[in-house]
C-alpha cells in the first residue's frame, strides 16, 4: 500500500494509504494536478495564437496586396469581393482554432464525445458559457486558458477588420469620386 499526501485549502496535510482510505471528495486537489492543468492551458492557448496571428496575418498581407493591386488599376469592384472573402476567412480561421481545443480536450480524453468537445471549447472560446463545466476535476481550468486565447484572437482579429474596413471606405469613396466626375 502506497501513500500520498494532499495539502487541502487549510493547509493542513492529511495523508492516505492508496486503496485503503481515500480522502473525501472536496479535498482531491493537489497542486500537481494544478501545475499539469496550467502547462496544457498554456501550451494550448501559445499554439492557438500562433495558429491565429500566422494566419490572420496572411489574410491581411494577401488583402492588402490585392486591394493595393486593384486600386492601382482603378479595379474597385474587386476591393470589395477580397474584403468580403477575407472576412469569411477570417470566420473560418476562429472556427478552426475552437477545433484546435476541441481536438486537444478530445485526444486528452477529458471528454469522451467530439461534439461535446466542439460545443464545450466553442462556449469557453466565445465566452458565452452557454455550456457548463464538463472538464473533469484536475482540467478545470483549462475553461479559463480556452476563454483568454478566445478574448485575445477576438480582440486581435477585430484591430485587423478595423483596418480593412478603412481600405474597403476609401475604396467606396474612390469609386463613387469616379463616377461623379465621369457624370460631369
Amino acid at each position: 500500500m502506497a501513500l500520498y499526501a494532499i495539502i487541502n485549502a487549510d493547509d493542513k496535510t492529511h495523508t492516505y494509504l492508496f486503496n485503503h482510505m481515500m480522502p473525501p471528495a472536496t479535498y482531491q486537489f493537489t497542486y500537481l494536478a494544478l501545475f499539469q492543468d496550467i502547462l496544457l492551458g498554456v501550451a494550448g492557448m501559445i499554439l492557438v495564437l500562433i495558429f491565429h496571428g500566422i494566419s490572420i496575418n496572411t489574410v491581411l498581407m494577401r488583402f492588402e496586396r490585392m486591394t493595393a493591386a486593384n486600386l492601382t488599376n482603378k479595379d474597385y469592384r474587386w476591393v470589395f469581393v477580397h474584403f468580403y472573402g477575407s472576412f469569411s476567412l477570417i470566420a473560418l480561421i476562429h472556427i478552426a482554432e475552437v477545433l484546435i481545443w476541441a481536438a486537444l480536450i478530445y485526444q486528452l480524453n477529458l471528454l469522451h464525445n467530439v461534439i461535446d468537445a466542439i460545443l464545450f471549447a466553442g462556449s469557453c472560446y466565445t465566452t458565452l458559457g452557454f455550456v457548463e463545466d464538463v472538464l473533469p476535476n484536475g482540467y478545470k481550468t483549462l475553461a479559463f486558458f480556452i476563454s483568454f486565447s478566445g478574448l485575445f484572437s477576438l480582440a486581435w482579429t477585430t484591430s485587423i477588420m478595423i483596418s480593412m474596413t478603412n481600405a474597403y471606405r476609401e475604396t467606396w469613396s474612390l469609386k463613387h469620386q469616379l463616377r461623379k466626375t465621369k457624370k460631369s
